[in-house]
């Protein structure tokens, strides 16, 4: 949508690509002022070039896309850019060649006059979010396997199967380093082929739900599995017992919450930070089992072999 003559923007946009099939279309400023919305609506797939632009010319064209329900990218330079460029859903101004104005206008500056960069932003923010959402699933899915334990106990009339102090263990220690792992997960490729999420999608999805659900499940079935066999013994077996179980299973599931990869393609060595948040979470669960001070302040009972097995 250049402010060039019509010759001119033809001959860039074949260059560019851009003037492929029969159906493409190129028009005037004059042209398409021409035409009524509706016209400009049923042609927009069509129109590949507007020549002699002024500045409402652009900022219509983002308008009747974005009525058509489009997500619309706008990027330009100048002045007369600068309108379209606040009103696009992301503005793209040039960081070396464009002006103030255009960069105040935009969301997204490109420091190095490069589209290119684009593409590495568009990973990045993809990354960010898949972090944040895996990241959230992990703290919720384990939170929600000590629920089901405690609700089960309840319903079942049985001792609480945690005290207040193991789940303060839990979330202020355990719980804290995996999810800090997995927000430093690096970006992974495979990310720009997934298609672009709808804008008005939120996080709480079907499949983000089931998965809350599947792997609390499992969480809590292991760790009343674990409390059952340590009643047999004393409310305290059992309660220490469920305690490292479900501590050490949500450590795990640290790694399972990295991706929706398998590990063995995404490999253990892409991210050395869950590696390191669950062998210090480990070892902060071995103190507290092991150590004789450290077993008083979290109310703990020693254990034999066969029952850390």
């Amino acid at each position: 949508i250049p402010g060039d003559r019509l010759e001119t923007a033809v001959a860039i946009a074949k260059d560019a690509g851009l003037l492929q099939n029969p159906e493409d279309k190129a028009i005037s400023s004059a042209q398409l002022n021409k035409m009524s919305d509706e016209e400009v609506k049923r042609m927009i797939p069509h129109i590949r070039v507007i020549a002699r632009a002024l500045p409402t010319d652009k900022s219509r064209m983002v308008r009747l896309c974005q009525e058509m329900n489009l997500v619309v990218g706008m990027t330009g330079d100048g002045v007369n850019d600068a309108p379209a460029l606040k009103q696009a859903d992301v503005g793209v101004a040039m960081g070396i060649t464009g002006t103030e104005v255009s960069k105040d206008a935009s969301s997204m500056i490109l420091a190095d006059d490069n589209f290119a960069t684009i593409i590495k932003a568009v990973l990045n923010g993809r990354n960010v979010y898949r972090n944040i959402k895996n990241a959230i699933q992990f703290l919720l899915s384990g939170n929600m396997a000590a629920i089901i334990a405690v609700l089960v106990c309840s319903v079942a009339a049985l001792p609480s199967p945690f005290k207040p102090v193991h789940l303060l263990f839990i979330n202020l220690l355990t719980d804290s380093l995996p999810a800090l792992a997995i927000g430093m997960e690096p970006s992974d490729p495979e990310l720009l082929k997934q298609k672009p999420r709808k804008p008005e999608e939120g996080i709480l999805t079907g499949k983000f739900v089931s998965h809350l659900f599947g792997y609390g499940a499992l969480i809590a079935a292991a760790t009343m599995a674990a409390f059952c066999m340590g009643l047999n013994r004393s409310d305290a077996m059992g309660a220490t017992m469920a305690f490292a179980t479900l501590t050490l299973a949500r450590l795990f599931h640290g790694f399972t919450c990295r991706s929706e990869r398998s590990l063995v393609d995404l490999k253990f060595s892409t991210n050395l930070w869950s590696i390191g948040a669950f062998a210090a979470g480990t070892l902060l669960l071995a103190a507290v089992l092991f150590l004789p001070g450290l077993q008083i302040l979290f109310e703990v009972t020693p254990l034999s072999g066969i029952e850390y097995a």
